[in-house]
C-alpha cells in the first residue's frame, strides 16, 4: 500500500482545476464551449488501494467517462478522470495542442492517484483516449499494473483522416506566407455527444493521432501487463480491424479481446456502456484478486 499525501494531492487537485479555468475563460468561444461541469476533471476517492486513470476522447471532456467513473467507484476503486489539453475549452484551442500535451495531462493524473495512496494504478481509456493509455504503457512499463483501451484509433474509417498530414502541411505554409485564405483547419464531427462534443475537429488534431498512433503500433509488443481490449463492432469513424490488430499484436501474457454489437462510435455512455462496464469490471476484478484471465 502506498502512502497517501493528502496536502500533496489537495495542491495537485486545485492547481488541475485552476489549468482548465484558465484555458477555459482564455480560449471561451460562445455557442461552442461547453457549462464547466463538461469539462472540469475529476477525482472520485475509493477503498480498495487500486487506481484508475480514466482518459475520455478527442473533443470529449472528462464528463464523457463519468457514468463509467461512477460504475467503478462503486467498486472500491479511486478514479481519476484527467482533462487532455484543447479540451473542455473549445476547438480553436485543441488545434493549436499536441498529442505530447495530452500525455502530460495523463501523467500529472497519474501522480494524483499515487498522491492518493493507490498501490496499483489502472489506465484505461477511450477512442483517443485509448490512444493516450496505450502509449503511457508503453512510455512507463512499471507505472501500471493494468489497461484498457477502447477504440483506440488505429485505423480510422473516413477518407478525411487520410488526407489530414498533408492538408496540415498546406496550413502551416500557408501561416508561414500570412495568407488566411485557402485554409482548411477543421473538418465537421458528427459528434455521438453533442453535449460533450466540439462539432469542428481540428485537422492538426487528426495529424496527432495518426502520428501517436504509429509510434503505439511499433510499441505494441513491449507491453507486457493485463490488457482489455474492447471496440463495436459496427464502428463507422474507428476500424474495427485497428482493435483486432491491437490485441493481436500486444505482448501480454494475460489479455482479452472483446467486441460489442453497436453502430457507433461512442460505446461509454447510456445501455451499451452498460456493456463496457461489466466487462472492465470483471477484468479489473480477476487481475485485482490475482486471478489472470
Amino acid at each position: 500500500m502506498t502512502a497517501a499525501d493528502p496536502a500533496r494531492l489537495a495542491q495537485q487537485l486545485t492547481e488541475e482545476n485552476l489549468r482548465f479555468g484558465q484555458d477555459r475563460e482564455h480560449h471561451f468561444r460562445a455557442g461552442e464551449t461547453k457549462p464547466a461541469t463538461i469539462g472540469e476533471p475529476y477525482f472520485l476517492n475509493g477503498d480498495n488501494g487500486w487506481g484508475v486513470l480514466l482518459v475520455h476522447g478527442l473533443m470529449a471532456a472528462p464528463e464523457e467517462v463519468r457514468e463509467w467513473a461512477e460504475d467503478l467507484h462503486r467498486q472500491g476503486y479511486t478514479v481519476y478522470a484527467p482533462r487532455l489539453a484543447g479540451h473542455g475549452t473549445s476547438a480553436d484551442d485543441l488545434a493549436s495542442r499536441t498529442a505530447e500535451e495530452w500525455m502530460d495531462s495523463v501523467e500529472r493524473g497519474r501522480r494524483i492517484l499515487h498522491s492518493a495512496g493507490c498501490g496499483r494504478i489502472a489506465i484505461a481509456g477511450f477512442s483517443t483516449g485509448g490512444a493516450v493509455a496505450l502509449a503511457s504503457v508503453i512510455r512507463q512499463p512499471e507505472a501500471y499494473a493494468a489497461l484498457i483501451s477502447i477504440s483506440a484509433p488505429l485505423r480510422f474509417k473516413s477518407w478525411k483522416a487520410s488526407v489530414a498530414e498533408p492538408v496540415d502541411l498546406w496550413n502551416r505554409l500557408l501561416d508561414r506566407l500570412g495568407i488566411n485564405a485557402w485554409r482548411q483547419d477543421f473538418v465537421h464531427n458528427d459528434a455521438d455527444n453533442p453535449q460533450i462534443n466540439y462539432r469542428r475537429c481540428p485537422v492538426h488534431s487528426i495529424v496527432q493521432i495518426r502520428r501517436l498512433m504509429r509510434a503505439v503500433r511499433r510499441g505494441l509488443p513491449g507491453i507486457r501487463i493485463p490488457a482489455l481490449v474492447m471496440h463495436a463492432d459496427a464502428d463507422p469513424k474507428v476500424d474495427v480491424r485497428g482493435g483486432r490488430e491491437i490485441y493481436r499484436r500486444l505482448g501480454s501474457a494475460t489479455k482479452r479481446y472483446r467486441e460489442v454489437a453497436f453502430h457507433r462510435h461512442g460505446i461509454v455512455r447510456g445501455e451499451i456502456g452498460r456493456q463496457l462496464f461489466r466487462e472492465s469490471g470483471r477484468f479489473l476484478g480477476h487481475i485485482r484478486h490475482g486471478k489472470g484471465s
